[in-house]
């Protein structure tokens, strides 16, 4: 079963967040709300920026990472980024070669990037202590990148001014009582719910995209976006091509089936075709040209006769 995700939709919706808790963390807004509900009138100034010609530093220059980008710009802030991925700067943003390089220059630093064995504790005692005196941290990516602990005593020492957290390493399976972490309690501290994306907006075009991808897979075989499945694509068959089908088969990822299958088709034109695998399943997508049913029903016959063959599909 093909799962697909929409790794685009809510970009937007965690752009505005961290752009808003950029602006209530330089201005210690969230210790002020909290004091101001226990009855407590505390009108200070120290310690509080405006963040007009602030540097912001993205880690993760994605959909999300390019959007705060802009965003931050049009609001006075100069901005750096830094990537594994080799890419072009948007706006004004400019690249640079090592995190700790980025994590110096910085007042505040905003993750985005994807959870993988390297990203675990990408961000942890080390590079806590790289970071600006006074500078600020917020992770709205994945809650395995950043050191909680690690985060909470620098938080705690008064290195670090403030931080935005939305994602964690454990979180709870439903709303209610019982959340803990290290950060609660700590000052100018932002703690939300995995929230980043949960605005109307985010949640209407997730619905939107996903039955896009999952119309796309029905009617062309396309998988991009898949969670669980390898990832393929084919430029579409012109309309006005009655001779092309596309073959689509699902097999087991073992040595010797894409040489079975070429075997299959060697007496076509096989026009064009991809393969991909992930884990124990492979994906094969091609497009042969025929001259007549009988010649669809021996291709499609000698594919799922095949004992790797997990399903095979037909598409016109």
């Amino acid at each position: 079963i093909c799962v697909f995700n929409s790794p685009f939709s809510n970009s937007r919706s965690v752009a505005e967040l961290v752009i808003a808790e950029i602006i209530l963390l330089s201005r210690q807004l969230g210790d002020r709300s909290r004091e101001m509900h226990d009855g407590v009138w505390n009108k200070v100034s120290n310690g509080c920026y405006e963040i007009r010609g602030k540097t912001l530093g993205i880690i993760g220059y994605g959909h999300i990472g390019t959007q705060l980008g802009v965003l931050a710009e049009s609001v006075g802030m100069h901005v750096v980024w830094y990537d594994v991925v080799p890419l072009m700067s948007i706006g004004m943003g400019r690249y640079v070669e090592t995190l700790d390089e980025l994590l110096a220059e910085s007042d505040f630093v905003s993750l985005h990037v994807p959870e993988t064995s390297d990203t675990k504790n990408m961000i942890g005692k080390h590079e806590l202590s790289v970071m600006k005196k006074g500078s600020y941290l917020i992770n709205a990516s994945r809650g395995t990148v950043v050191d909680i602990e690690a985060l909470a005593d620098s938080l705690k020492s008064g290195h670090l001014a403030g931080a935005a957290v939305d994602v964690y390493p454990k979180e709870p399976f439903a709303n209610g009582p019982g959340f803990e972490s290290p950060l609660r309690n700590c000052p100018n501290t932002l703690l939300t719910p995995h929230i980043g994306g949960s605005t109307e907006e985010a949640q209407r075009m997730i619905g939107v995209e996903v039955a896009a991808a999952i119309t796309k897979f029905i009617d062309s075989g396309a998988s991009i976006n898949a969670v669980n499945f390898p990832q393929c694509d084919l430029r579409d068959i012109p309309s006005t091509d009655l001779t092309t089908l596309r073959i689509v088969n699902v097999h087991q990822n073992v040595p010797g089936v894409l040489k079975q299958l070429n075997n299959i088709l060697a007496d076509y034109n096989v026009n064009k075709q991809i393969s991909d695998s992930k884990g124990d399943v492979a994906y094969f997508m091609a497009d042969v040209t025929v001259n007549d049913q009988n010649e669809i029903n021996t291709i499609y016959e000698g594919i799922t006769a095949l004992n790797e063959s997990i399903i095979t599909r037909v598409l016109f």
